[in-house]
């Protein structure tokens, strides 16, 4: 099958969906800094705030003036069926406020999610922590980037070769799985993060190993995948497969996000 957006097309997207990202990261920063979060909790029980509902409408707004015959799927519009969405072969995949606790929280690790999905495989990443004022960003064929106090770099995963392994792992979801994992590891290090900005670390060369065996939704993982994966990293299921999108149920499998060395996983 062959690719739907060239090259050079995602260059340009990829530019468009950065300004998307600030302006809703500007949203949030505005309900951040001077309100109160205005807590919900959606029928999962987990929490919803203004901010996420400010930031959905942000990027809902940026992404149709792009292209109106691709659409969104998003945290906030879960409930679309599998039989509307089957036949997408590109959409719009969208966390507007990745690690809404680490937001409630105030610790600043929290995140705008956009990427682009083709054929179930996420093509363009923007990954936007407005709080510390990193932004990822990659798209397929285009390299990985991280814009930080007005400079944009390269950046690349780093190829484990001895020592302490650099362990990533999540500040709200870490769990008694995970630590069992890391008892397989030998000698290794933690480094606890919250939202994306852990697959973010791999892709930067700040880690090694981000294991994930708790559950996580396509939104949560699609653009940060881009971003690891232009780096040079990966991000794979427990049998060695890259994760997809756009599934009949929309939970992930458990991963392994790696840098730029091969993991493999013991049973």
């Amino acid at each position: 099958m062959t690719d739907v957006v060239t090259i050079d097309e995602l260059a340009q997207l990829l530019t468009q969906v950065v300004a998307i990202a600030r302006e809703a990261g500007d949203k949030i920063m505005s309900i951040y800094e001077s309100e109160e979060p205005g807590v919900q909790f959606k029928q999962d029980s987990s929490p919803l705030t203004a901010a996420d509902l400010a930031s959905q409408n942000v990027i809902s707004q940026g992404l149709e003036k792009l292209r109106q015959d691709w659409p969104v799927l998003s945290e906030e519009l879960a409930e679309i069926p599998f039989e509307r969405r089957r036949d997408w072969r590109l959409f719009w995949l969208v966390d507007p406020l990745d690690g809404t606790k680490e937001f409630i929280s105030r610790n600043g690790e929290f995140t705008v999610n956009i990427a682009l999905v083709e054929d179930g495989q996420p093509i363009l990443g923007v990954v936007y922590a407005p709080a510390i004022g990193r932004l990822y960003h990659a798209a397929r064929g285009c390299g990985a980037y991280l814009t930080k106090d007005g400079k944009t770099t390269g950046i690349s995963a780093s190829r484990f070769e001895a020592g302490k392994i650099r362990v990533v792992a999540s500040r709200s979801h870490r769990g008694e799985k995970t630590d069992a994992f890391l008892e397989q590891l030998g000698e290794y290090e933690v480094v606890s993060m919250g939202s994306s900005l852990k697959f973010c670390l791999l892709a930067d060369g700040s880690a090694d190993l981000y294991p994930r065996l708790a559950p996580t939704m396509e939104w949560d993982t699609a653009a940060a995948q881009c971003v690891a994966e232009e780096a040079g990293g990966a991000v794979l299921d427990l049998s060695g497969n890259r994760l997809r999108y756009n599934k009949p149920d929309l939970h992930n499998p458990e991963f392994l996000g790696t840098g730029n060395f091969s993991f493999h996983f013991k049973s």
